[in-house]
């Protein structure tokens, strides 16, 4: 039984097991930040 435990948990490589990710939905929200001011700085021109 033991053995069945281990395999169902999902694990990550042991250089990255202490290693404390961020939430998904920040790097979205991120990610959205970063296309919307490159495009403001692109176009600001037609925006203005």
């Amino acid at each position: 039984m033991k053995l069945q435990n281990n395999k169902d948990k999902k694990l990550r490589p042991r250089k990255m097991q202490g290693v404390a990710f961020p939430k998904a939905k920040y790097g979205v929200y991120i990610a959205f930040t970063l296309i919307f001011l490159i495009l403001l700085i692109i176009y600001k021109d037609l925006i203005l």
